[in-house]
This record gives structure tokens, sequence and C-alpha cells, in this order.
């Protein structure tokens, strides 16, 4: 080990400059830097963490190792990414929802951030999932559609995720809830290892609902099995019906606790008819009004064993999917039938994390991001009053649209960031994204990307912590569950590209709306958050300009430079 000197040119924390003593020496956790054998001074700026940097000028005669001790790692906060299943922007009380009530939310958003432009990066769940922990726009990869029952894994193992960048940066991590992104090589090993799956990307631990829970089948998997699986009763799922006759919710329809409208109409499981078809495996189902607390209960027993940190919890939440089956003591809570039951079981979930943290004292220890899949939906394949029952209620708000569309209200959701002591409380306008969590996070961590990780996650961190002045995405592509329709938001403008005018079965929303017009349209969204006017005609530069930025975003292959 040879000698050094090093004069300290600079210290800076937010943009103050502080001055300080620096150790050197071999200690645990230190960082290790390693200079060529030649004498020689040289300006170096040491990033310890978001925060803090050091600029150091070193000289030195002949090889060595510098040891420094990193003085604030203890600055790296706890995470935890709520995401909701299906929830509107005009869900949530401090949003503007007056038909319920949702206390615990309203009182995350009154604490920290509440974007009023906040999104996700696809109308359907497993595209935004995807997104969410590759940092890559879903389309650029093929079968990132709704995973069927029986899908493959859909992130790869070797693939960069939100989770593995944190486990780099030595973070515990976690993924509690519905997953919905495949799981095995080729198909489920439903009764044996299920692998690649969450802990091959890199999750430590995880406690899912492997579909969605309109999909068959009705079981967790702990890390890499069915929990409670009975090897002398094995689990069949099949994508037809199988060779024993089976009721389904087509034979056996007057027994169904709550009937379908469409589609979900095969195997029954608690009185409750599915998309898709499976048997045995009895010990290992769960009853739907479970699965609301079975989430709080193993992510709040997670955090206790964790609460030394720093700790990575993704909270994936089923309500507000269908079947809207929240627990009974949430039965009735609203005039909105289920689906507003369910939005307060939901807000019941998110103040029980924030009750554990505090129990732990982790309130100004962890930042929480609070967000959603997508947007709203009302009648998604099930008759539990949803439509009937939602009165002057706005599931999307001022926006038009919901669940599978790229208009405004399929991925203008709830996002909410919450750091108590880090964060200013606020409303922000900066548009923010689920996409962006990854490069967001790895700026936070001080964690390298790689060139080939994250190709759409940008770093908007400042944005996400509400700082004076910072700026978010200056453009955001959104796009359907399949990728061929697109929305471009770019500053107060947005272009929509529909290729596919084909009508869901689903119903979205009360509001009546025609789609008439061509390829495109353009709407200035300050004016027009529901996009009701076509300006494509009156402003052909605006829409000359985005037609080719997206063409751009969509060849380009990436948008992370």
């Amino acid at each position: 080990m040879g000698s050094v000197g090093f004069e300290v040119v600079e210290f800076r924390r937010a943009g103050a400059t502080l001055s300080g003593e620096f150790q050197v020496g071999h200690t645990n956790g230190s960082v290790a830097f390693v200079f060529p054998e030649k004498s020689t001074n040289i300006l170096v700026m040491l990033g310890l963490n978001r925060r803090y940097h050091l600029m150091l000028r070193f000289s030195f005669t002949f090889s060595f190792f510098c040891f420094l001790s990193p003085l604030y790692s203890n600055d790296k906060p706890n995470i935890i990414v709520i995401m909701a299943d299906d929830l509107g922007y005009g869900d949530i009380g401090c949003n503007g929802a007056t038909a319920l009530k949702t206390p615990h939310i309203d009182k995350l958003a009154a604490e920290g951030v509440r974007f009023t432009n906040g999104y996700c990066s696809a109308s359907t769940c497993t595209p935004t999932r995807f997104s969410l922990l590759t940092g890559t726009y879903a389309f650029r990869q093929k079968n990132t559609g709704i995973a069927p029952p029986n899908g493959p894994a859909i992130i790869r193992p070797g693939t960069e995720t939100l989770a593995s960048i944190l486990k780099k940066a030595g973070y515990a991590t976690a993924v509690i809830g519905k997953w919905h992104l495949g799981l095995g090589d080729k198909a489920p090993e439903w009764n044996g290892e299920l692998k690649p799956g969450p802990l091959e990307i890199g999750f430590d631990h995880c406690h899912l609902l492997p579909t969605t829970n309109d999909r068959v089948p009705q079981v967790y998997v702990r890390d890499h099995r069915v929990l409670n699986l009975d090897p002398k009763d094995p689990l069949w799922v099949g994508n037809e019906a199988p060779p024993t006759h089976q009721p389904t919710g087509i034979t056996h329809r007057s027994t169904l606790k709550m009937d379908w409208s469409h589609g979900h109409n095969n195997t029954i499981h608690n009185g409750i008819s599915r998309i898709g078809f499976y048997t045995g495996g009895l010990a290992a189902r769960f009853r739907d009004e479970d699965l609301g607390d079975e989430w709080v209960r193993r992510s709040n027993e997670w955090i206790a064993a964790h609460k030394d940190g720093p700790f990575f919890l993704y909270f994936a939440s089923h309500d507000i999917h269908v079947p809207r089956m929240p627990h009974e003591r949430f039965q009735g809570s609203t005039k909105l039938g289920f689906r507003g039951d369910s939005i307060v079981e939901f807000d019941w979930c998110v103040g029980e994390l924030m009750k554990t943290l505090d129990r732990y004292k982790l309130a100004e220890k962890t930042l929480i991001v609070l967000c959603s899949d997508n947007g709203p939906v009302l009648d998604d394949g099930y008759q539990d009053g949803a439509v009937e029952k939602l009165g002057n209620h706005e599931p999307a708000g001022p926006l038009s649209g919901g669940k599978y569309s790229v208009l405004e209200g399929g991925t203008r959701t709830p996002f909410i960031t919450r750091w108590k002591g880090r964060i200013k409380p606020g409303v922000s306008n900066e548009v923010v994204c689920t996409i962006d969590l990854a490069a967001s996070v790895a700026a936070l961590t001080g964690t390298a990307l790689s060139q080939e990780a994250c190709l759409d996650s940008l770093n908007i961190l400042p944005a996400l912590l509400g700082e004076s002045g910072a700026k978010g995405r200056d453009h955001l592509l959104q796009q359907d569950n399949s990728g061929t329709n697109f929305g471009l938001r770019m500053g107060d403008w947005k272009l929509v590209r529909m290729k596919n005018k084909g009508k869901s079965q689903a119903k979205v929303s009360s509001k009546n709306r025609i789609d008439e017009g061509g390829l495109h349209r353009l709407y200035h969204l300050p004016n027009d958050a529901g996009e009701r006017k076509d300006l494509s005609a009156e402003r052909p530069e605006r829409l000359k300009e985005m037609i080719a930025k997206l063409d751009e975003v969509i060849a380009a292959g990436r948008t992370r430079l």
C-alpha cells in the first residue's frame, strides 16, 4: 500500500459547499479505487450517493489501493412500491372522489407529493408490470400482453430489473401479491419448481398470486413452489376442459355466487367461474375474500424480519381487479357495490403498511410509491354491480377512457410518493411514470446501469422527490395491451394513434364516447383533459411533429441515452 496525499477541493451536499474531513483506510463497506502506475495529479469526483459528492485532488507515485469509507451509507431509504390493480385517477379522495372514502391514501398524499400527471406505461396489467420492473416499454418485446395461466416467464434471467438494481445496492428484495408475468421456462411446473420466476431476476423472496384472479389457478406461490400443495392431489392447469366432467360457469351457472357477464365461465372455484381450467390442489386453494389480508400479513412479517434495512418491497395488490370479492368486513362499506368496497379494502391495506412502518419507526427511512397498473374498468367480465351502482362517481375523474385504452384514463392514474422528513408535501404537475422507477432508484442508490438495461427508464428522481424546480418527462409513450395503439404525451399535447378500433366487451365508463376520425388524433390537454376535441385539422404542423416523434421512439429501440 503506497502513501497518498490529497486536497479537499469540494464537499457538496444538495448544492451547498461544505468543508469536512475524509477518512482513508480499509474498513467494512469501503470503496476501493485503483490508480495507474505513474506519478500524476488527478481530480476525482466521487459520487458517494444521490446527495453527496466529494471532489479530491490526489497525488501518488506508484500503484496503490485507496479505500474510502462511505460517510452516508445509511442514507439509502427502504423502498416500497404499492401497485393497485385497475384503480382509476378519480377513485381516491385526494383526487376528487366523494362517493367513497380513502383516508389512508389521502394521508399518504398529504404527507408526500400527489402527482396530477402520474402515469403507468400501458393500459393493461402485464405490460405495465413488465415495464415497471425492466424499465423498457413492453411493446419492444414479443408476448408481453396479458399473460395466460400457463404462460412462461416473460422477464428472463439476466435481465436487469428494479429488484436486481436494488439487490446490487445491498437491499433485501421481495414481491408480495399479484405477479402475472409468467413462471417457468416453457410453462409453469405447477407440481415442481416454478422457475425461472421472481427469484431469478433480483428478488430474494416472493409470495404470489401467480396469474390474476379471474384466471386459474387460485393458489399461492411461495418462492419456487405452490404453497400447501399435497403431492397426492397434484395440480393440473389447462386451456381446454379436462376429460373428466367438471362444473363450469356455463353448465352450473345457477350455482354461482357471482355471475359472469362475458368470458369468465370456465372452472368454478369459491362460487366464481374463471378463465381457464384446473383440477386438484384442493389443499392449496385460497378464498378470494382473504387475498387482501394475506398480502398485508405476509408483507408485515417480511418488513419485521428486514426492519434493519435497507429493503425493497413490491406490494402488488389484486384490488380492485375482477372478480371483486373483498373480505366480508368490507362488503357493503360503500354504495358502489363490490368495486367500491374493494377500493376501501385496498385503502385499508395501504394503512396497515403505514402502521407497520410507524411501529418500527421506519416512516422517515422509507420511500413509498403508490401507483396503479392501469386505469379503471367497470364491467370486466362479472356482474358485480359496478355499472348499476356507479351513481355520480367518475372512476377516471375528468379523463376519458380507462383500462385497455390509450386515452388518458387508461394510463394516467393515482401516483403518490412519500418519504417523511425528506419529501416536502405538495402537489406536482410534472409528468412521471412507473417505467422510470428503475433508473431513478439506480440514481438514488448510486448503482450504475449498463447501456443494455432499462432502455426507456429515465432518471426523474428529483421530480419524484418533489424537489423545487425539478422537471419530469418531456415526452411519454402510452400503449395498449398488444402494443398496437399508442398515445404520445409531449408537454401539454397528446397524440393518439388508433390502428385497432375494435370495441372491447369491457365497460370502462358511464360516459358515452363516439370515436370518429382517422388514424391520428391530436388533443391539447390543459383545455381538454377528456380528449373530446380533435385538433388535427387545426394544428397540422404540431400533428406532423408528434407523429414523427412517435415513429422515432418506436423505431429507435430505446429512449434512455
